[in-house]
């Protein structure tokens, strides 16, 4: 997995988190496959369409929070990831 200071595309924007759907039970095989970028100040209510239930791992940026919540629409158990 990535640092969470590296969190920076090509471009050089800076990145919040990134959501992983590859699982494996080895660290280094664990931010593999589709990658879902968060932005920093985003504020999305909803998962992406195919990401709902699909996120294994994620690492968030430096400086950043990222809260998510065990029901759509920001309801259901909240959960908080920052470095």
């Amino acid at each position: 997995c990535p640092a969470p200071a590296d969190l920076r595309p090509v471009n050089g924007t800076r990145v919040c988190a990134l959501l992983y759907q590859d699982n494996s039970p080895y660290y280094d095989q664990c931010c593999a496959g589709d990658v879902l970028e968060v932005e920093p100040g985003s504020d999305v209510p909803y998962m992406p369409r195919g990401w709902s239930g699909r996120v294994s791992s994620l690492v968030v940026g430096t400086r950043c929070e990222l809260n998510v919540w065990s029901r759509k629409g920001k309801k259901g158990n909240t959960r908080r990831f920052s470095t």
